[in-house]
């Protein structure tokens, strides 16, 4: 028996209905409504609970909460004032797994985190905390990339709907973002709460309208005018309905209802109420082409370069910059290594600058296959793993050769070495001996830092300045 999609529901990030409904009518009425969603839920017989948040950002590619039972306490980092949310969920492990999967499946980097102390952001522990109290259900949580556009975003909604056909579970698929996103930046006081700007209210306005018809799919369509008027673009855009609308069927076959339209901090809120029509045929106002699977085209952290594309990448490649900046400015480019790992986010390698090359910071994952030398510093748990310093700082220094080498420069040219340690007194002497093996004799000048983590399960990273070779 397959699974299927039974309910979908658009609910506020903000923590105020959870924390203070009592301070603002609005708040309270969206609190009221957040109680009207738990109900639908329970009438609706869902068996799983799936979360999208636009809080949850994520930059390589698209993460799925993997911890059994995630407990901690949360404080919103832009209303901590508010006070703090303790929570303590019901993951459902094995649908974080089918969900990872069928999103590989359909072309998109995916991963499953799984340890103890993983961030749950601030939409995740709102929703779950109002529509789920008693962890009655299990849930799945699903972060939003931010660099994904609208096909990207779509097939990560169809990988969710591929993951709950295998689950064989009714499910109730729940978006979690405002509206329009601008905020007053200044604190306000509750009774000064409004909507930011009269444009902003108007597309909200037009947006509830279209989903109180159960229009779904038209209002993923009009992303092409509404992304255009909203704030964020870059790390919102209109993924919460792009992926919804994946997720759901892309139709506009919906009992739809708006249960609360509200204002927090200046942010439109809503929720919002989508059941499946099964007797009728919901036609699409637009035409929009849609895609099945994800192939890379907004080239960003893409992990592996198919074999029939190698030959045709240079050992470097100028970076995507604006054609006005490449016009005016040819003595400062950046560069990209297809030897090298690729950067974990929206940066380039390295970048000239006069006679002198600037590296981003550099660790010891290997191209393609990002396996780190040595071993990882700790697993998917969080348990610390004993890995070999020596064979990940002769990594780390190894793609720094390359990426100097495809850059027009080279080790014997760097002039200063920042480096960084998770722990300085247990690594610093292995580390020490290789760095003084590759630049004993170069003695470039030298910053080591110990900190607490790196992006990823590295135990070091370096970034240096080199000349450039005439």
């Amino acid at each position: 028996m397959n699974g299927e999609v039974v309910l979908g529901l658009f609910v506020p990030a903000h923590p105020h209905p959870l924390l203070c409904p009592e301070k603002n009518p609005g708040w309270a009425r969206l609190r009221e409504a957040y109680e009207q969603a738990r109900m639908i839920i329970e009438e609706s017989e869902a068996e799983l609970i799936l979360v999208y948040s636009t809080l949850w950002t994520s930059i390589i590619g698209h993460q799925f909460q993997g911890l059994k039972e995630p407990e901690w306490v949360h404080v919103d980092h832009d209303f901590h004032y508010l006070g703090s949310m303790p929570y303590k969920f019901l993951i459902d492990t094995e649908f974080a797994d089918n969900l990872a999967n069928s999103a590989k499946a359909r072309g998109l980097e995916s991963r499953v985190v799984s340890y103890h102390g993983f961030p749950i952001d601030t939409g995740t522990v709102v929703a779950l905390s109002l529509l789920n109290p008693d962890n009655k259900l299990p849930a799945g949580i699903c972060s939003s990339n931010m660099y994904s556009n609208r096909a990207e975003t779509i097939v990560l909604g169809k990988s969710a709907n591929d993951a709950i056909k295998k689950s064989g579970k009714k499910v109730a698929v729940v978006v979690v973002s405002s509206l329009s996103n601008r905020m007053f930046t200044d604190k306000i006081k509750p009774h000064e709460e409004k909507i930011h700007s009269q444009k902003d209210d108007e597309w909200n306005r037009k947006i509830l309208e279209f989903l109180d018809d159960g229009r779904l799919e038209d209002v993923s369509q009009l992303s092409r005018e509404i992304h255009q008027q909203i704030r964020v673009q870059k790390v919102v855009a209109f993924k919460p309905m792009w992926w919804l609308a994946g997720v759901m069927g892309q139709h506009n076959n919906f009992a739809g209802k708006v249960h609360a339209y509200e204002s927090v901090h200046g942010a439109g809120c809503a929720v919002v109420s989508l059941i499946p029509k099964l007797d009728e045929v919901g036609d699409k106002e637009y035409d929009e082409d849609d895609v099945e699977t994800y192939h890379g085209d907004r080239n960003v952290l893409d992990t592996i370069i198919p074999e029939e594309d190698e030959e045709k990448n240079n050992d470097f490649e100028l970076s995507e910059e604006s054609p006005n900046e490449n016009e005016e400015n040819l003595e400062n480019e950046s560069f990209s290594s297809s030897r090298a790992p690729k950067p974990v986010g929206a940066y380039p390698h390295a970048r000239k600058v006069g006679d002198l090359l600037y590296l981003s910071g550099v660790g010891p994952r290997q191209p393609k296959s990002n396996a780190i030398p040595g071993g990882p510093v700790k697993d998917m748990t969080g348990k610390n793993l004993d890995y070999n310093m020596k064979a990940q700082t002769i990594a780390c220094i190894e793609n720094i050769k390359t990426i100097l080498e495809d850059s027009g420069s080279s080790l014997e040219d760097v002039v200063d070495v920042t480096s960084f340690l998770i722990n300085m007194d247990r690594d610093f002497a292995d580390y020490n001996s290789i760095y003084a093996d590759y630049f004993g004799e170069i003695r470039p000048t030298r910053t080591t830092l110990e900190i607490n983590a790196l992006p990823t399960p590295i135990a070091v990273e370096m970034k240096v300045i080199a000349k450039i070779k005439n």
